[in-house]
């Protein structure tokens, strides 16, 4: 043992008596009454018929009951001073009671104490408190010293086991709060990246679509205001209808996508509008997590694309490659618009769709392209 564990007192959990068990509390109680019975017993059966001496006994243990539960509080809540007092009046009781014939009485309360010292107080204070128990119980017992000693080690052996016993389920029921507190915390940090994934996958669908429909639906403000042709600005309107069906199902894709459903990532790459299609390695099921990303980078790209650069013919590449998957989506031309609708996007989109790929220990590239030709690109890399 560490001098700590010398001068440490048992931990709270220890000396409580909450969710002790059904089992145990009632053997505890059993116990208790059994020794209580036997005693009053012993108190009552002593003289050939009972007398004032025995209902001095049975007051004298009554006191040194509420004695021990004012003993069980102060212990509980750790306060040494008023908890060597109350166990100085026990001690003394019992030395009083033995002094007065009261054998019994005074060897029960004796025993008690000392147990109860060995259980609940730090174990130095308790083998001294033990200590002079012995030796102020020595000289008013009828028993040789050597008897008395063996009893008092005996108890003090008792004390310690039920100590033991108690720092165990102490310990124990740490254990448990502390995996409780564990996995509330988990069950919490999972809620959270679930709505951070449900988050991002309704910025997706409606940043795609509401996008799109704005740019169509700008374009027929504008034409609008210039007195174009009826059918132009009905164009324009019907394509912004379109473009609401598509969201509609992009909506619903995105449910299936959150209950695991999923179809082959080609299948939806090569059913994309006015993109060059590009499939390379051998085709293989992607996780859903995955694949949803694919699926929202291609189409945060390409909404890009037209918003920024109208006009603009695109080339997506995409590629099976061993443990992961890229994607390459490239513009090609375009006239790049000014005013309005050239700033109705907030930087958003690139960020979700980077934070989306590194959550998945993945990677997003974006920016102009080098060299000659203009245009950007966006490159993704995830892993399967």
């Amino acid at each position: 043992m560490t001098r700590t564990s010398w001068l440490r007192w048992p931990a709270r959990e220890s000396l409580t008596r909450e969710r002790l068990g059904r089992q145990r509390l009632l053997l505890a109680w059993c116990g208790r009454v059994a020794i209580a019975g036997f005693v009053l017993w012993n108190v009552i059966s002593e003289p050939a018929s009972p007398t004032w001496a025995s209902a001095v006994d049975v007051v004298v243990l009554l006191v040194c009951a509420g004695v021990w539960q004012l003993y069980l509080r102060t212990t509980l809540d750790h306060v040494l001073g008023p908890s060597l007092a109350l166990l100085a009046v026990l001690v003394g009781g019992a030395i009083g009671a033995q002094a007065a014939g009261m054998e019994t009485v005074g060897m029960g309360v004796w025993c008690a104490a000392i147990v109860l010292a060995l259980k609940r107080l730090p174990l130095a204070v308790a083998l001294g408190s033990a200590v002079l128990a012995y030796g102020g119980f020595v000289p008013v017992s009828e028993s040789s010293w050597t008897r008395t000693l063996l009893t008092a080690a005996t108890f003090c052996l008792v004390g310690y086991v039920l100590r033991l016993d108690a720092e165990g389920r102490g310990r124990e029921r740490q254990l448990i709060e502390q995996e409780r507190a564990a996995l509330a915390a988990e069950a919490e940090s999972a809620a959270l990246t679930e709505r951070a994934r449900i988050a991002r996958e309704i910025h997706d669908v409606l940043a795609h679509s509401l996008s799109a429909q704005l740019v169509h639906l700008e374009a027929a403000r504008l034409l609008v205001e210039r007195d174009a042709p009826k059918e132009q600005v009905l164009a324009r309107v019907v394509a912004a209808r379109g473009m609401a069906r598509e969201g509609l199902a992009e909506t619903r894709q995105a449910l299936s996508a959150l209950r695991g459903d999923m179809a082959p990532v080609e299948h939806f790459l090569r059913a994309l509008d006015d993109v060059e299609v590009e499939v390379t390695g051998t085709p293989r099921l992607l996780s859903a997590e995955a694949s949803q990303t694919v699926r929202r980078v291609a189409q945060e790209a390409l909404t890009n694309v037209r918003k920024h650069a109208p006009g603009a013919s695109v080339r997506l590449r995409f590629s099976y490659e061993e443990g992961e998957a890229a994607l390459e989506v490239r513009d090609f031309g375009g006239a790049r618009p000014d005013g309005e609708l050239a700033a109705t996007g907030s930087g958003y989109g690139l960020r979700g769709m980077r934070e989306r790929a590194e959550l998945l220990g993945g990677s997003l590239e974006a920016g102009p392209v080098e060299g000659g030709g203009g245009g950007f690109v966006v490159r993704l890399r995830v892993p399967e």
